[in-house]
């Protein structure tokens, strides 16, 4: 349904790479404006490099393959090759694309006002540390 309302795009993280051009144009008034601008640059990246890095490649090296390339062109982390994804049915909709990166920078807007954050403590792996169960094991403090 989002493809019908807004069409389609590139898939594979290509159109968020082809989108970072516009930002050259884009000029900060200040250090923070440039700061802001150069991590949507790396975030416009992300997508692409954890396809790359979860198919066992190097983010940047196919990130600067697919920058000196036009149109469709991109990475195939399913056949690890490059070819134009567009005519291979490697598509997302608009829509769904456009609302990631919307929602992306709304929080991250909610973050940057937010005075104080409360988040969960890591949990430590179930293979990390070797038998602390809390049970079995002799009788604690017994020696």
């Amino acid at each position: 349904r989002a493809a019908v309302e807004e069409g389609i795009v590139t898939g594979g993280g290509v159109a968020l790479i082809r989108a970072i051009s516009a930002l050259d144009a884009v000029q900060g008034a200040n250090d923070d404006e440039i700061t802001g601008i150069n991590i949507i640059r790396q975030a416009l990246e992300s997508p692409l490099r954890t396809i790359v890095a979860n198919a066992g490649g190097e983010g940047s090296v196919v990130i600067n393959r697919i920058k000196d390339e036009k149109g469709g062109f991109g990475y195939n982390a399913k056949n690890d090759t490059y070819e134009d994804l567009f005519a291979a049915g490697i598509i997302d909709p608009k829509k769904v694309t456009r609302l990631a990166l919307e929602n992306a920078a709304s929080i991250a807007g909610l973050l940057l006002t937010t005075e104080c954050m409360i988040a969960d403590e890591p949990e430590e792996s179930a293979g990390a540390g070797a038998g602390a169960h809390g049970h079995g094991g002799g009788m604690g403090g017994m020696m």
